[in-house]
């Protein structure tokens, strides 16, 4: 899966995802550091990538309707300390089948997650 990690998620995540295959850009390094949403997801969509990140302005799924792109992962989180997210993220990639959420988009929180996939 070709992964994007936005500003707010550790970039230590991105070793672990490469581990598992995933071929994954941070904004970071692609110099998108402090840019505006609209850059960073058009980036990602012009790329074909998931994108991962906290940033609730992408928390419209009308906006960010599934299947108009690679998809999006948003992570929603209480106390979300760079632990926490490295440790939830790192989980759900172990346990579930995410290289199928390939054009949803899909919330995560400490105990669980939603999943919304394109209309057929």
């Amino acid at each position: 899966m070709k992964i994007k990690l936005d500003e707010n998620i550790p970039h230590r995540l991105a070793g672990f995802l490469q581990g598992m295959g995933h071929e994954v850009d941070t904004v970071q390094e692609e110099g998108l550091a402090g840019r505006d949403d609209a850059s960073v997801w058009e980036n990602a969509r012009q790329q074909g990538r998931f994108l991962i990140t906290q940033d609730l302005d992408f928390s419209d799924v009308r906006q960010f309707a599934p299947g108009t792109h690679h998809g999006l992962l948003l992570v929603r989180l209480r106390n979300p300390g760079r632990k926490a997210l490295v440790d939830r993220i790192q989980h759900i990639f172990q346990t579930e089948p995410v290289k199928t959420w390939e054009g949803c988009f899909v919330v995560i929180t400490e105990h669980k997650f939603r999943i919304r996939h394109p209309s057929p």
